[in-house]
């Protein structure tokens, strides 16, 4: 199976309670349907991305990243490549080599949608079709920076950075689903 057909079994298969993520699906599975390139880098008009929201052991605090280029706090994640044969695995990949932190566990069914434009590596204006998966670290976890973050950081979820309101709708979701 390709990772577009994967992105596509594991967006038709979920439903989220909230409406305004099932309207998001359809456009995904609109844009999945229309673009065979849809999970490739090289997708001008926007690209299928794979994030992780990592929450330790105790389900009270996650890892954020400091990220360069944006130059905010944000979830870990980033873009497909084409070694990957699974939306969750692309996930878990880039929040593994982010945080270097071995045993992460996926909940491979997904959290949270979010469509930004972004201007990625193709040094043009695009947009990111995000599809955020819920992610543990285990017990003790601990966390060391990569080349691509400027600090990574435990964040308890009651006292999260600023200019990070864009991310409480995926923490939200993440805590209902704990719950």
């Amino acid at each position: 199976m390709s990772l577009h057909a994967d992105t596509t079994g594991t967006l038709a298969g979920w439903r989220p309670a909230e409406h305004g993520q099932e309207s998001l699906r359809q456009a995904y599975l609109g844009f999945l349907a229309a673009r065979p390139d849809a999970c490739a880098r090289s997708c001008e008009p926007g690209h299928v991305t794979a994030s992780a929201l990592v929450l330790d052991a105790s389900g009270e605090r996650t890892l954020l990243t400091l990220h360069p280029r944006v130059g905010r706090w944000l979830q870990l994640g980033g873009h497909c490549e084409p070694g990957d044969l699974t939306l969750a695995g692309a996930a878990l990949r880039e929040a593994t080599e982010e945080s270097g932190i071995e045993g992460l566990v996926i909940e491979p069914v997904p959290l949270h949608l979010d469509v930004h434009p972004i201007t990625c590596s193709l040094g043009k204006p695009t947009r990111h079709f995000d599809v955020r998966f819920l992610v543990r670290a285990p017990v003790d976890a601990r966390h060391s920076r990569s080349a691509e973050s400027v600090d990574l950081r435990w964040w308890p979820l009651d006292a999260l950075p600023p200019d990070v309101d864009d991310l409480r709708p995926m923490i939200s979701a993440a805590l209902v689903r704990l719950a």
